[in-house]
């Protein structure tokens, strides 16, 4: 009997501590499932998802541009933002099927350079409406509606024009004849074509001598710049000085001016806008007599301002860039650091 009970008492303290262990291990084996889990819900915040930018350029018109397209380029690529980018080739039509595009793709931020200033409500509506953000960087829309777009990035071009108008003004305050002014006008109906204008002729509107003989676009590209300035001078026998809406069209004109047989920066005077490095060369060998900055380097401002949207934070609705002048003596000093 003793050795019955004592197999008996044997067999229950077994079972008892199969069934303590397999209890634990079965709590253990709970508790690391939900450290596991919890500690994957961790590692994918919600705000660790990818920024994707569709982003619009006017095309490749000139140095200028390309140093802007870089800018923006490397700086989503620091950023971290999948970017989506698309050449305009200077179409309106091109830039409205990319920003349809964009939409189509549900990308996070809309932002584009408008090839012209008209003609954006009805595609920007559907932006809006498809409650995707647009940013406006280098030139703005003429919309009313400014609920439209964020915030427009970018230069005063009437400031710039103004800029080259007030140094003209200046050089020639003590004029006693006429001086005869050209004007290679950028891509007609942009934006800086209008306001670079605008502002070179508010400020030499003061000053009698100084009057606009010619003015025409040269598209803001090298080679139509030259192809203008060869009409202008076969069209006028006095022309004293050129002002050009960007550095490259002045470039094209100065290849026209030596080929008839005039010295650039000496017998013509020129300014132009950009102070691209191509253009502070020519000012530094004296064949531009002024420029006036217009920075392309928008990159990071730009990215900035993205965040600032999709964190929801408050936005500027206008960002003007720093930009300054030059003088040939100037822009030799400050040839050998440009960026651009």
């Amino acid at each position: 009997m003793r050795s019955k009970k004592k197999w008996g008492l044997a067999i229950t303290l077994a079972m008892v501590m199969l069934v303590s262990t397999a209890c634990n291990s079965s709590n253990g084996a709970s508790g690391t499932n939900q450290a596991s889990s919890g500690g994957d819900s961790g590692s994918t915040p919600a705000t660790s998802k990818t920024i994707t930018l569709g982003f619009s350029q006017v095309g490749a018109e000139s140095g200028w541009r390309s140093a802007n397209t870089k800018s923006i380029q490397d700086s989503a690529k620091e950023a971290g933002y999948d970017l989506k980018f698309s050449d305009a080739q200077q179409k309106q039509e091109n830039q409205i099927k990319a920003l349809r595009s964009f939409i189509q793709q549900k990308v996070t931020v809309i932002a584009f350079s408008p090839v012209v200033e008209s003609g954006w409500d009805t595609v920007l509506k559907e932006a809006k409406d498809a409650g995707i953000p647009v940013i406006l960087t280098d030139r703005a829309v003429d919309s009313p509606d400014k609920s439209l777009y964020k915030t427009f990035i970018g230069s005063d071009f009437v400031e710039e024009g103004r800029k080259a108008g007030q140094w003209l003004s200046d050089k020639y305050k003590d004029a006693q004849e006429e001086i005869n002014i050209v004007e290679l006008q950028g891509t007609t109906g942009s934006a800086p074509a209008n306001d670079r204008q605008e502002g070179f002729m508010e400020v030499i509107g003061s000053n009698a001598k100084l009057k606009v003989i010619a003015s025409q676009s040269g598209d803001f590209t090298r080679a139509k710049g030259k192809e203008v300035m060869q009409a202008f001078l076969k069209a006028h026998k006095k022309i004293d000085v050129l002002y050009a809406h960007n550095d490259d069209m002045a470039l094209g004109a100065i290849q026209a001016i030596e080929a008839a047989g005039l010295k650039p920066g000496v017998d013509i005077t020129i300014i132009s806008v950009d102070a691209v490095k191509d253009g502070m060369q020519a000012a530094a060998d004296g064949k531009i007599n002024f420029i006036v900055e217009c920075n392309p380097l928008l990159g990071p401002q730009l990215m900035e301002a993205v965040q600032a949207v999709v964190d929801g934070k408050e936005i500027e609705p206008r960002i003007v860039t720093e930009e300054t002048t030059f003088t040939s003596e100037q822009a030799k000093e400050a040839l050998p650091s440009r960026q651009y």
